[in-house]
């Protein structure tokens, strides 16, 4: 099993950053590494179990799967049903953490998963800074503003 971790400090309260990531379909809105995003069967984006499908910028399409959601402690975790880049079991947290010395988030992204053997490094370098640190830059770089 690959294990993928990644955080950041964000320059604004937790509720503010987590306003901006709640959304289980709203990832074209921050990340910009995606295109589009839709959940499928008209369900709630905020419904543990829902599906998004989405497009990554180079094309390729994503569909995950809501596993769990708390507004208490700013994270949800996800798994990928079906994806170009090769992963089983992918499971996936993104929690946020308020910083008690000014208005800052200490934001935490993480995975696990399988994959062939040989492209654990590709894919932990693809999904470690390709995706969710270009996440939390963009997080960064909305809130500097």
């Amino acid at each position: 099993m690959v294990q993928v971790y990644v955080s950041s400090v964000i320059d604004a309260d937790a509720q503010a950053v987590w306003s901006r990531v709640r959304d289980f379909n709203g990832l074209p809105q921050w990340h910009p590494g995606i295109a589009d995003s839709r959940i499928e069967g008209d369900d709630a984006a905020d419904r543990v179990g829902c599906v998004r499908r989405f497009h990554t910028r180079d094309g390729g399409q994503i569909r995950e799967r809501l596993l769990a959601l708390s507004d208490y402690d700013y994270a949800c975790t996800y798994s990928i049903l079906d994806s170009p880049m090769g992963v089983d079991q992918y499971i996936a947290t993104l929690k946020l953490t308020p910083v008690t010395d000014g208005a800052r988030t200490f934001a935490e992204w993480s995975a696990e998963f399988d994959c062939a053997e040989g492209r654990e490094r590709e894919l932990t370098e693809l999904i470690g800074q390709g995706v969710f640190q270009v996440g939390f830059d963009a997080l960064k770089r909305h809130f500097r503003r």
